[in-house]
């Protein structure tokens, strides 16, 4: 069972990592159309509230989330609904890094929107395309290229989360210690190998990918 099974920091890294990258990305890409596409009243302040992860202390969206989903929010509903809980425990901290990463999502799809060119989704719906159509076949491809890098940056955003992660999760080894909380840990405990060890692991990770989302900025630029 996941709920139950002992986790290295660089798997649970990982797997947080991967399903709270996937969450942002298409949360943040349904978000950066609505503020793209979408007049309505106060989208302004929505539009800020979502980009408060980038600027909020870890620690303060941290304590927000733990207040949401602990027992003084949507905790004990969720619990009885879906028979576990989201703080301190894994589900927590993907829910966490998701928040954390959102707001690179949307402020990397949402220029892609802005300049896609009308005509060519109206020539879409002319030729007899519905809605579903003109967004698979034809926004969805003239965006790829903004949703690959926003959803690599989510990956790394989430990869690299601490603080809010630290007081929605906890640091639990084998539960939900990370390789952020693993490094914590190390230098805390003075074990300077072991830090080193898991510093070179999340720095090549984090190196890798974000060469790849800034080669396909490059190449996104060129081809404008």
């Amino acid at each position: 069972m996941l709920f139950n099974r002992q986790w290295s920091p660089l798997e649970l890294s990982i797997w947080i990592s991967t399903w709270a990258g996937l969450a942002a990305l298409l949360i943040g890409a349904m978000l950066a159309w609505l503020f793209a596409r979408v007049s309505f009243r106060g989208k302004w302040f929505i539009e800020g509230l979502t980009m408060l992860p980038l600027v909020l202390p870890p620690t303060v969206l941290g304590f927000y989330l733990l207040t949401a989903l602990g027992r003084r929010g949507i905790g004990p509903l969720f619990e009885q609904v879906f028979g576990f809980t989201l703080v301190f425990s894994w589900t927590g901290a993907i829910v966490a890094a998701t928040i954390a990463a959102l707001p690179l999502v949307i402020q990397t799809v949402k220029p892609s929107i802005l300049t896609l060119n009308r005509e060519t989704e109206d020539a879409a719906r002319v030729d007899g395309c519905n809605e579903v159509q003109v967004l698979r076949h034809v926004t969805l491809p003239l965006i790829r290229g903004s949703l690959t890098s926003g959803g690599i940056l989510a990956f790394l955003r989430a990869l690299g989360e601490f603080g809010a992660t630290l007081l929605v999760a906890g640091n639990i080894p084998g539960r939900t210690q990370t390789l952020s909380m693993a490094v914590y840990d190390a230098v805390q405990a003075n074990d300077i190998a072991t830090a080193n060890y898991l510093v070179l692991i999340l720095s090549l990770i984090t190196f890798m990918l974000l060469f790849v989302a800034i080669r396909i900025n490059n190449t996104l630029s060129a081809n404008a």
